[in-house]
Formats: C-alpha cells, structure tokens, sequence
C-alpha cells in the first residue's frame, strides 16, 4: 500500500503534506528529525491519511493537495475536528501491534468495499 498523510507541528501549527510505502516508518522519521527539512518543527501529529494500492496515484494525489489549494482547502473542510484537537485522531505509534489500513476508509485491501 501506499499512503497520503498530513503531518501538523504541534510546534508552529503548520501542515505538512507527503506520501510513502511505510506510513509508521515516515511518522517516525519526521518526529525524530531525520527528514532535515522539517526537523526544527518537530513534533508532529498525524491528522489525517489515504492509502492507495497503486504509487502512481497515491503520487498524484499528493501532487493534487500540494499543488491545488482548492484541493486541500477542500480536505481541510472535511477534517475540521481532527485538525483543531487531537480527538480522534491516530496515536503516534499507530497503537501497539497496529498498522495503518485503507479499512478506515471504507475500502478493503483488494480495493473492495
């Protein structure tokens, strides 16, 4: 699988938008400073993620919300709670033993809902 995230600095409050093929693993490395581009606004809370079967969409969607204001302004309305407080909203560790999967969306693994 391949994911979309958002990524909000408790720091300054700004977002952060990225994709990758290991969302604990990203997570991890922004909150650990290893991404040197984002280190001074650690630390980071995960507001909000897709999962896509294919790269090249989950690519293009992260294209789309970095690039399309309209696009994320969009998203944004639709996260309102999860961006203003932390209710409901992943634990940092993604939970003992848990991984992130595209069921908290509606679709299952093999794209079915």
């Amino acid at each position: 699988m391949f994911y979309v995230y958002i990524l909000k600095s408790k720091k300054d409050g700004q977002f952060y938008i990225g994709s990758t093929n290991n969302l604990r693993r990203r997570f991890k490395e922004h909150n650990e400073g290893k991404v040197s581009s984002r280190k001074h606004r650690i630390p980071f809370e995960l507001i909000f993620y897709e999962a896509y079967k294919a790269e090249k969409d989950a690519r293009k969607r992260e294209s789309n919300l970095k690039l399309r204001s309209k696009a994320f302004a969009q998203l944004k309305k639709r996260i309102t709670h999860s961006i203003k407080s932390n209710g409901g909203t992943p634990r940092g560790d993604f939970g003992v033993g848990s991984t992130p999967t595209p069921k908290n969306f509606g679709v299952g693994v093999n794209g079915s809902s």
